[in-house]
């Protein structure tokens, strides 16, 4: 009687039980994986100035879904990228490291248009641009609406990235979309929150 007693009160050590649980950190811009004249503000969610940013979480989850609003245009870019990706050197998609769509409405992977958006589709100033990727496809959202574009190419752990230059100013959105994902699709996710 008394063993259960004891696993019971947790053997005596004085505490009710209660284990922490360990919060789980925002998805936001990273700024240990950013260009040297790259600005990070609002809480990891704008980026200006010049150069990439990566994600600080990988798309480890089968179906991931991000957003970007444009809040000032000039050259930007985003998409997917590893680790590998030179974030000083933009535009982004010259080698094997990044698959981006640029503000010109094209999509380029290892220095090669791999499609681009419709006529009359180029985001401005208020869009929203939604991102899913599957580990195989990336697809584009203007506004909501899928613009069945896709693009595919880049191969091992990749991040989503974003670029700016030229007085462009961009916002990251990781959850809380404007839009809502395609189907099967969600905002990213840390690896512990998979398991």
């Amino acid at each position: 009687m008394s063993s259960v007693f004891c696993c019971l009160r947790w053997c005596g050590d004085g505490s009710s039980g209660h284990i922490p649980l360990k919060e789980m950190p925002a998805v936001q811009l990273d700024t240990q994986h950013m260009g040297t004249d790259v600005v990070i503000v609002k809480s990891g969610r704008r980026i200006c100035g010049t150069g990439a940013c990566l994600a600080n979480a990988p798309l480890h989850q089968n179906k991931s879904y991000f957003e970007f609003k444009v809040q000032s245009t000039g050259v930007w870019g985003m998409g997917v990228a590893t680790q590998k990706a030179n974030l000083n050197q933009i535009p982004l998609g010259r080698d094997l490291h990044s698959l981006v769509l640029r503000h010109d409405g094209t999509l380029y992977h290892n220095n090669e248009e791999k499609n681009r958006l419709p006529a009359n589709s180029l985001p401005q100033e208020g869009d929203v641009v939604g991102i899913s990727y599957d580990h195989i496809e990336m697809n584009l959202y203007l506004n909501g609406k899928d613009m069945h574009c896709p693009a595919s190419g880049i191969r091992g752990t990749v991040y989503p990235v974003v670029y700016v230059d030229d007085s462009a100013i961009l916002d990251c959105q990781f959850s809380e979309f404007y839009y809502t994902p395609p189907q099967g699709y969600e905002k990213i996710l840390f690896e512990q929150q998979i398991f």
